[in-house]
This record gives structure tokens, C-alpha cells and sequence, in this order.
């Protein structure tokens, strides 16, 4: 499996993975720094939350936030962190190909005696496994600030694994999408696609939290996998995880097949 594509795309991808990874940290760990003094005062921000809009709430998976439980600020918290990780991903998903074809080395890459498929298996397990490395510092910075800042009150650990474990799906459903877009259409400005595709589906799932359109909210991951939903209940939406893996599957299919159709630019 240690090819020269992939180790050399994984070579690639790591320090951007570690940035990223030293982002997400810094996220869990400033954010959840509020959390001690916002407790003490849990009455007053309750109740002063109680004031704000349901839209607004529910926007930001509020609705039902209790600022005396870590666990419910550890949600808001990880929303932040689903942006994040939505961003890295994409940005992943939409360069993988897209990056080579603009800097004209893919006719190069494929001039090499290996198949496509291979090709593109390589440089997806290389982007796998640098999105991986993110995913095992937010376990990493969840479980260390949670533990710092907890106050001695505790934390409900079976949902904080849930959340945690969400993570790869929804990585590989920004990943899987963002490289099959990328070979429908000629992407140019990978940044703008990917931050168009997060940011876009994040404002889909609260649209539809506001509106209180459940149809809505199918096409995001961002509603498939809602921090607070799963910590109130303790378990994932089946249902709506499944359309997270249909999602990756179909993409990914209709990735290698693209693919492997695709008319290269090479260097005139």
C-alpha cells in the first residue's frame, strides 16, 4: 500500500494537516475556557438566552442549551468544530485532482505505468489519512479540555465518544463530495468551492432548523450529525446517517468513474 503517489501525496498533505489540527485545538480549547466563569453565572445566561430569538437558538443548536452543563457547551462548541473539519475536508476534496490539472502535472502523474484508479485510490488513502490526523487531535483536545474545565462536575462520556466518532463520516461525506464536483466541473479556485460547499451546507442545516423543514435538512451533514441532538438522546439519527453514507458512497463511485473518463490538460 506504500506507493510513491501516496507517500509522497501524504508528504504533501502533512503540514497542512498539522495547521489544521493545531486550529481545531486551539478552537476546543479557547472556547471551552469560557465555560467556567459562564457557569457560575448558569441562572443569569439562561435566562438571558431565553430572550433571544427560537431562530437564533435554533441556528446555532441552542434551543436547548443548558449553560450550568459542560456537556451542552461542549455542543455548541463542537459545531464550531464541524465547520472547521467541513473546510479541511472540502478543500481536500476539491484539490485532490483539480490541483494537478491547474498546475498542469496530472498529464505527468498519469504518464506513469499506473491505472487510474490506482492513482486516484492513492491520493485518496493520502488524503484520508491527513484528515485522520486532525480527527485524532480533536479527540485528543475534546477529552484533555474537557477534563480541564469540567469544574469537577462531570461529563457524559458514551456522548462525547458518539460526537467524536461522528467525525470520520463526516469528513469522507465533505471529502467524497467535494472530489466528485471537482470532476463535473472545472474547479479554478479551489478555496471558493470549498468554503462555498461548507459554509453553504452549514447554512442549509440551520435554514432548516429555523424553518423547522426536516426535508430540508436531508442534504446536510451538518443536520445528520447536530451535536446537541445526539447528546440529548444519546444516539445518532439512523436514518439521516445513512443518507450521510449513501451520499460517500455514490460520490465516490461516480468519482472513479469520472475519473477514469476524464480528458487530462496537459502542457501545451
Amino acid at each position: 500500500m506504500n506507493t510513491p503517489i501516496l507517500h509522497q501525496e501524504f508528504r504533501f498533505r502533512l503540514k497542512s494537516a498539522l495547521i489544521w489540527s493545531a486550529a481545531a485545538i486551539a478552537v476546543i480549547f479557547v472556547y471551552l475556557a469560557f465555560y467556567p466563569p459562564l457557569a457560575d453565572e448558569a441562572a443569569i445566561m439562561n435566562k438571558a438566552m431565553a430572550n433571544f430569538p427560537p431562530q437564533f437558538l435554533q441556528a446555532f443548536g441552542m434551543q436547548h442549551m443548558d449553560w450550568g452543563s459542560i456537556m451542552g457547551f461542549y455542543g455548541f462548541v463542537f459545531l464550531f468544530v464541524q465547520v472547521l473539519l467541513a473546510v479541511q475536508a472540502s478543500l481536500a476534496g476539491f484539490g485532490l485532482i483539480s490541483t494537478d490539472e491547474t498546475e498542469f502535472i496530472a498529464d505527468f502523474l498519469l504518464a506513469r505505468p499506473v491505472a487510474r484508479s490506482q492513482v486516484l485510490t492513492d491520493k485518496l488513502l493520502a488524503a484520508f489519512f491527513a484528515l485522520t490526523i486532525t480527527n485524532a487531535a480533536v479527540w485528543a483536545g475534546s477529552l484533555a479540555a474537557l477534563n480541564l474545565f469540567q469544574m469537577g462536575r462531570g461529563y457524559d462520556l458514551r456522548a462525547v465518544l458518539l460526537l467524536l466518532g461522528s467525525i470520520v463520516i463526516f469528513q469522507l461525506f465533505f471529502l467524497s463530495v467535494g472530489l466528485f464536483i471537482s470532476l463535473v466541473v472545472r474547479v479554478r479556485s479551489v478555496l471558493s468551492f470549498a468554503m462555498g460547499l461548507a459554509l453553504g451546507l452549514y447554512a442549509l442545516g440551520a435554514l432548516s432548523s429555523i424553518l423547522g423543514d426536516v426535508k430540508l435538512g436531508w442534504i446536510s451533514p451538518f443536520t445528520h450529525f447536530e451535536p446537541n441532538r445526539i447528546i440529548e438522546t444519546g444516539a445518532y439519527d439512523l436514518p439521516l446517517a445513512m443518507i450521510s453514507i449513501t451520499v460517500i458512497i455514490l460520490a465516490l463511485a461516480g468519482s472513479f468513474w469520472r475519473y477514469r473518463r476524464r480528458d487530462i490538460p496537459a502542457v501545451a
